[in-house]
């Protein structure tokens, strides 16, 4: 984990404040999630197996513990999670260039927070190697600190990672808003009690009372974030 002295929150003309923003990264911010799946098709093929399309809203999101070993158990290969976990990684950091796509509203929304001094944190299922490789196209610059999937004993679904990151910014849960793709991330984000906004990506994410579900980032302003923190107590 790294990160950097976090700002103050912003408050909004009705008094409630927003301490901090916490995004996911493959699919949320960097249109990755196609990268992953294209590592896991051609290293499965090079084990002598094929990969269903469906499989794909299976292993989308979360710690790739879940998703590789799901591949394993569905296509019966002969190899161990730790070695398909090495494959997968090296494959897809291959596929990444000096620059990624990022995902429509991204830069505008990373700038935005920096420009109003809200502290945003950079929350991932992806490894440490994999994260950093990311940023360098991403921009350090934009996160005041960042959580890797394999810095924490329990990844998402679990409500760790942000619950780990708002302690090292310093910021109540209640306070932060969470952005994610996946319905993994947002059970994540809602069980460690924050605000979570959901953009759904390659799967869908399930609508459920006091869900906030929207098309694209673009649609996420400052207004809008601080909408989310009204009347949180």
């Amino acid at each position: 984990m790294t990160s950097t002295v976090p700002r103050s929150g912003t408050r909004s003309a009705e008094g409630s404040t927003l301490q901090a923003v916490l995004l996911d990264m493959d699919g949320t911010l960097v249109d990755t999630e196609g990268f992953w799946w294209e590592a896991e098709v051609e290293v499965f093929a090079s084990l002598g197996h094929r990969l269903e399309e469906s499989w794909r809203h299976v292993v989308v999101g979360g710690p790739m513990s879940r998703s590789a070993g799901f591949l394993i158990d569905a296509t019966g290969a002969d190899i161990t999670l730790e070695e398909v976990s090495l494959l997968l990684n090296d494959r897809f950091e291959r596929r990444l260039g000096s620059t990624l796509p990022l995902m429509p509203g991204a830069a505008r929304l990373l700038k935005a927070l920096a420009h109003h001094g809200v502290p945003a944190a950079l929350v991932s299922a992806s490894h440490r190697r994999i994260i950093d490789r990311v940023l360098t196209s991403l921009g350090h610059e934009h996160f005041a600190l960042t959580v890797a999937g394999d810095e924490v004993e329990r990844t998402k679904p679990h409500p760790d990672p942000y619950l780990l990151a708002a302690r090292g910014l310093g910021v109540d849960p209640a306070r932060c808003a969470v952005v994610e793709d996946t319905e993994t991330g947002v059970t994540a984000g809602e069980a460690a009690g924050c605000q979570v906004i959901a953009v759904p990506s390659v799967a869908p994410v399930r609508a459920m009372p006091g869900r906030r579900i929207v098309t694209t980032l673009e649609e996420i302003d400052m207004p809008f974030l601080h909408g989310m923190m009204t009347g949180i107590h």
